[in-house]
């Protein structure tokens, strides 16, 4: 929906408001017109259910109200005297058009000063639970989400098995654009693996002010453009056109900002025709061929005595070789000096791949470019040859019209020969180079799907361990940005928590003693 559409959508909201309840209003001894203006009838239907004012903001939060607009009209029948179970079901049932028929047919008395002390131990429940989901809805969409890495494409820098809190502040929490879903859930419910949510109507994008922007090497959880699965669990059967905040979550590095001019050279990513510095704590990795004189290498030992975690494969045509799927340039110098080690070399391959970005090049992952990375505002020449780099941003990412007939293109009925970028757009790339679904396959990233920063690794898990074995204690409670090399904060966690019951346990305990 446009911000157009939305506003009459808001309007419609706002009459059927005011004809459902300018009696209620009345009898509460407020003017009838007081119904009818948005935002502050909101604000004089809290004084009349005598709740708090703030309540209002929680009405206009995307998928928060959703849970509030049946405790207001539940609230709202309760101060006309409407009590009972059975009132309460028909409100919640109806949508809330149970008001109307108090509204026009049955006697409106007002109780201002009715007690909001919940009247038994499960409405007291159901309101705790309510509000501790509101916080949590507001907190996870708005504040901070957990995230758990899934693949090894940033090995070394993240773990398969870390469990991450990523920042939506730091670079400006993104309001949802699907405002019907279950709360606290992305695209699917889980255990019963069914959507979990509607694709209309939908919201515009906005996103609040940012900390910072994202800058190159920064890592990045994002909405992965590409996916057009019906959800995260099956297998795709046909294409489903998912809305923006409910594509899968991927967590990438970006390596190019808008504006850059991105090259892949042997492997080595170039930005505006410079090796792009990596920082210390990331560890680029690439497959490697190492050749020995057959005298009883063990890959098992190297893998751990290395700790890598990607497979080890033989090639069948020379026994004497194995292929490791993701090295860093660290430890494929370590193997260089094993005395029974030939030769450790780069994999490169210079074959061409017809499923990289944008399928119409003879490129491949190692080499590739040079690509230009859209910056809103910039105008880029359209030919055929140049097209198939940025149809998908014209065409779906920036919702236009386009028709190409021949070698004239059409954008909304008009022929055109430049484009100018509504948004900013990025470069993905996992730093294990060999073992990454990214960019590269499928092409930028918009700045309206992007979803936030991985700061704080607050467990990690090895898939491969057995009992408390199974957590990596160096990386609880690590920064996932920085300089230098990881540090657990966990043993600083620990005394805190410490220090804070030992405090409580003393405070209560002088409490008892002078009662």
């Amino acid at each position: 929906m446009t911000v157009y559409q939305w506003f009459v959508f808001f309007l419609l909201i706002q009459i059927v408001h005011f004809l459902g309840t300018w009696k209620l209003y009345e009898a509460a001894g407020r003017k009838r017109w007081e119904a009818a203006i948005p935002v502050y009838n909101a604000i004089v239907l809290m004084k009349i259910t005598n709740r708090p004012t703030w309540w209002t903001i929680l009405l206009f939060v995307p998928v928060v109200n959703l849970i509030m607009f049946p405790v207001v009209w539940v609230e709202t029948l309760r101060s006309f005297g409407k009590n009972s179970t059975f009132d309460t079901v028909l409100g919640i049932a109806t949508l809330g058009f149970y008001i109307y028929y108090i509204n026009y047919t049955q006697p409106l008395n007002y109780i201002s000063d009715r007690s909001l002390i919940p009247q038994n131990k499960t409405a007291d429940t159901i309101s705790s639970i309510l509000f501790a989901i509101v916080v949590a809805t507001i907190v996870h969409g708005y504040v901070i989400q957990p995230y758990n890495i899934p693949t090894s494409s940033l090995e070394k820098s993240l773990l398969v098995g870390d469990f991450l809190f990523v920042s939506k502040f730091h670079y400006g929490a993104r309001t949802p654009m699907t405002p019907i879903a279950a709360p606290m859930v992305h695209d699917t419910i889980p255990f019963i693996n069914k959507k979990s949510y509607l694709s209309w109507p939908q919201l515009p994008y906005f996103r609040f002010f940012a900390m910072q922007e994202v800058n190159r090497t920064d890592i990045v959880v994002f909405n992965w453009p590409a996916d057009t699965l019906y959800n995260m669990y099956k297998v795709a059967d046909k294409r489903y056109d998912k809305p923006i905040d409910k594509k899968t979550n991927y967590v990438k590095r970006c390596v190019g900002i808008p504006g850059d001019s991105l090259s892949i050279k042997d492997g080595i990513v170039y930005i505006n025709g410079k090796v792009m510095p990596m920082p210390e704590r990331a560890k680029p990795q690439y497959s490697y061929s190492v050749t020995t004189d057959g005298s009883g290498f063990d890959p098992t030992y190297i893998l751990k005595e290395l700790n890598i975690t990607d497979p080890v494969y033989i090639d069948e045509r020379t026994p004497n070789t194995f292929y490791f799927r993701a090295l860093t340039e660290e430890s494929a110098n370590r193997l260089k000096q094993n005395p029974i080690v030939k030769s450790v070399v780069r994999n490169i391959s210079h074959e061409v791949e017809p499923t990289i970005f944008p399928q119409t090049k003879n490129w491949n992952v190692d080499n590739l470019g040079p690509i230009y990375i859209p910056q809103k505002g910039k105008t880029v020449a359209l030919t055929a040859e140049s097209l198939p780099f940025y149809k998908t941003i014209i065409s779906e990412y920036e919702k236009n019209d386009l028709k190409v007939n021949g070698t004239e293109i059409r954008i909304n009925g008009q022929i055109a020969t430049n484009y100018t970028f509504k948004q900013d757009y990025y470069w993905m790339m996992g730093d294990n180079r060999h073992n990454s679904l990214d960019s590269r396959y499928w092409g930028y990233v918009p700045e309206n799907h992007i979803v936030g920063k991985p700061v704080f690794i607050w467990m990690s898990l090895d898939p491969n361990g057995k009992g408390f074995g199974k957590i990596r204690w160096d990386r609880v409670f690590t920064t996932v940005s920085g300089d230098g090399q990881p540090q657990s904060y966990f043993k600083y966690f620990l005394i805190a928590l410490a220090l804070y019951f030992g405090i409580s346990f003393f405070i209560n305990k002088r409490k008892e003693k002078n009662s």
